[in-house]
């Protein structure tokens, strides 16, 4: 029995030895394999362990800047802020510090007001039963001043997570051309949904960079070991071609407009026809990009095809020009014309007699442009220029949503009414780009917005515009013979252009009336219920601007026509935009002579001593204004070699401390100058001339501060300076104490 015990005792041992054996064998094999392999299970060990400790850390890449023809900001990445609050109070250790909401009646009243919630709305969501919590839209791209004045609260368990929103600095602002980007609910990341955002989003769209790094088990970087960085890759910036000062005064105008003519649109554009370049561009409807309140997400400017109206005529007087078949001393009987079973009437239904046909452009005659046609040019040639001039295709312009309008030449009446706008619908920038051809000598511009795109970290330009001439469908002399004629219906007291006189500056252009077709067929009845429209250009001896103004269905007064409105903008904006150019206005002296008289070319009064600089000025009929207390001159404007005309404002800046003069009665165009010298930033009110300034004359200013300037046409100027003038004069009338 005993023996039998120690046997299986034996057996017992030399199992688990054996056991014990093939374990070790087993386990020594494996170590002998990752050794010599460095792989388990098909993968590299130290490969494994690196990515077991490996941290990364993202590295933000900034959307690009879109910036306006100067460098201006228009569109850009900032700093934003989402407003959380803790609710978990396991996140509290010390109760003196506590790190969750500990009283939410309190913290929802404190709240409730930066936020423009409701003080029940917040105390429902800081009761919720959750850890943590965000407050919706409201608790959203809060901006880093609101951030501050929370924070000053001093609220428990309130605080903020970081992000990055696209910011307009503008508001509404050329909207439909900048567009707007917002995140995506996908990727987190920040894509363009309109306008130039959309179109360029390739170039605009950022890649975040990364850094690796080997790190502890509690996260942190191990010393003496390498890191791996890839860089950001930021955006490109835009620049367009729209100047920011020329679109503040378009902007400002058609707020007025909309504000005391509620019209169902505004559409306005204008470009330098010597390149096409777009200098400004804004609708109505319009939307600030900040908040997207938006009704139409289509840019009218150039999505919108109507029926132009009398501004099409523009085009057909250059045709019969251009073949030499237009005659404008010619009579011809007004009223109306028959074609077959149709007949065509001037405006007025009655026309104005036997005129010339210089007369029936003057007076919008659809007459004289429908006989223009058929008994002259001939339908088939005036189809012809209607491709030349490209309306039957869209200009290609670099903005996303381009429409086309529809050329309607299928029957004889068509044919005609096309002549002079109607039944055929073509876009606002078909348009601009037509006539550029009037006002650039016969070249015919392709209009672009997008000027230049800059790499922002290496300033290497990405890719450039330059100006693209798409047509020559007229010669030089039939543009200045079309410019000549339209410059008449401005200033002859036929012309229906009369109210598109600017002071100082010859116009050429011509007005439009478009019927607006009824969803019932036929067209809308009714004083109010057109297009009314002015496509013009100035200077007309070489034109530096042209612009278009369309005005739909304003509210007018009884005594109002449509040329109220339309003109209220294009004025306006073409006077300003002009003086801030630096365009100077046509000299009284050339309008009273034939001969034109060379202006004076100023001298360099660098180092000149005050007194001697303002004599010789004086000596040469010059107004010179004199900025600063020291005793030589710094700096001038106009510049050493500028021609200027008699009496001219001449600004000089002398080498001390600098003063702001006193604006009174002075032009935009010499405000400018003063603002340029002090190197101001000035903000402009209305037209004409100084009336009220922000900063008092005689006070020391520096650079880069604000000068608000309010003008006013010359009868209500001379109104503010007689009220100015008569209060002095009560003020000396009153007796001293």
């Amino acid at each position: 029995m005993a023996y039998k015990k120690h046997k299986n005792t034996h057996k017992g041992a030399a199992l688990l030895f054996g056991i014990f054996s093939l374990l070790f064998f087993v386990l020594l094999f494996r170590f002998v394999q990752l050794q010599t392999t460095g792989k388990a299970d098909g993968q590299v060990l130290a490969v494994k362990a690196e990515q077991k400790y490996e941290q990364k850390r993202t590295i933000e890449a900034k959307r690009g800047t879109i910036l306006d023809r100067n460098g201006e900001v228009l569109a850009e990445d900032t700093p934003s802020y989402t407003l959380v609050a803790v609710l978990d109070p396991k996140m509290t250790t010390d109760p003196k510090d506590p790190k969750h909401v500990v009283d939410p009646d309190r913290t929802a009243q404190k709240l409730a007001p930066l936020l423009h919630m409701e003080v029940s709305e917040v105390k429902s969501i800081l009761t919720k039963k959750a850890k943590q919590v965000e407050f919706g839209a409201q608790g959203r791209n809060i901006s880093y001043e609101l951030k501050k004045k929370i924070e000053a609260l001093k609220l428990p368990g309130i605080g903020f997570i970081r992000d990055t929103k696209r910011f307009y600095p503008n508001g509404t602002f050329a909207s439909y051309v900048i567009g707007y980007a917002q995140k995506e609910e996908d990727t987190g990341k920040t894509a363009g949904a309109m306008g130039i955002e959309k179109s360029l989003n390739r170039y605009l769209h950022e890649k975040d960079g990364y850094v690796f790094y080997q790190s502890d088990k509690e996260g942190f970087r191990l010393p003496d070991t390498k890191e791996k960085i890839v860089p950001p890759d930021n955006g490109d910036e835009v620049y367009l071609t729209i100047d920011q000062k020329i679109q503040t005064f378009l902007e400002d105008a058609m707020n007025q407009v909309e504000k005391q003519y509620k019209p169902k649109k505004i559409i306005a554009i204008v470009v330098n026809p010597k390149t096409g370049e777009v200098l400004a561009m804004g609708t109505r409807p319009s939307f600030d990009p900040n908040k997207r309140n938006i009704t139409n997400y289509l840019n009218d400017a150039i999505s919108y095809p109507y029926e132009p109206g009398s501004t099409m005529k523009v085009f057909t007087l250059a045709a019969a020009i251009n073949e030499g078949v237009y005659n404008g001393n010619e009579l011809y009987r007004s009223g109306s014309y028959r074609v077959g079973k149709n007949e065509i009437r001037d405006h007025n239904k009655v026309g104005w007699g036997v005129i010339t046909f210089n007369e029936g452009v003057q007076r919008s005659s659809n007459v004289a442009f429908a006989k223009l046609v058929k008994e002259k040019l001939g339908e088939d040639r005036f189809l012809q220029y209607l491709h030349r001039f490209h309306f039957h295709e869209k200009t290609g312009i670099d903005l996303p949503g381009e429409g086309i309008g529809n050329i309607l030449y299928r029957y004889p009446i068509e044919k005609l009414t096309t002549a002079f706008g109607q039944g055929t619908s073509i876009t606002p920038i078909q348009q601009i780009q037509a006539a550029t051809a009037i006002a650039n000598d016969g070249k015919m511009m392709k209009p672009y917005i997008v000027d230049r795109i800059i790499d922002p970290d290496t300033k290497k330009v990405v890719m450039q515009n330059k100006p693209e001439v798409v047509g020559e469908p007229i010669t030089k002399e039939t543009s200045e013979k079309v410019l000549d004629i339209l410059e008449t219906v401005v200033t002859s007291e036929k012309g229906t252009g009369r109210p598109y006189q600017i002071e100082g500056y010859h116009v050429a252009g011509k007005t439009g009336t478009a019927q607006i077709p009824s969803p019932k067929g036929g067209y809308l009845t009714g004083y109010e219920n057109y297009i009314f429209s002015f496509l013009g250009m100035a200077p007309k001896e070489d034109p530096k601007l042209l612009m278009y103004v369309a005005v739909q269905q304003p509210k007018l007064s009884y005594t109002e026509t449509g040329a109220a409105p339309v003109s209220m903008i294009f004025n306006s904006v073409m006077k300003n935009s002009l003086q801030y150019l630096n365009i100077r206005p046509a000299s009284e002296e050339t309008e009273k002579t034939t001969s034109s008289k060379k202006g004076i070319e100023l001298s360099s009064y660098h180092g000149w001593p005050v007194n001697e600089a303002v004599q010789d000025l004086k000596a040469k009929g010059l107004q010179p204004v004199v900025i600063g207390n020291g005793e030589k001159i710094a700096a001038q404007l106009p510049s050493a070699g500028d021609e200027t005309i008699i009496h001219e404002r001449v600004v000089l800046k002398t080498d001390g401390t600098a003063t702001m003069p006193d604006l009174n009665g002075w032009s935009l165009r010499d405000v400018m100058k003063a603002a340029e010298l002090l190197q101001l930033n000035p903000s402009i009110k209305g037209s004409g001339y100084v009336i009220t300034q922000s900063i008092r004359p005689k006070t020391i200013v520096k650079a880069n501060d604000y000068l608000i300037v309010e003008l006013a046409e010359p009868d209500k100027w001379k109104d503010r300076i007689n009220q100015q003038k008569e209060k002095k004069d009560e003020k000396k009338k009153q007796p001293v104490d």
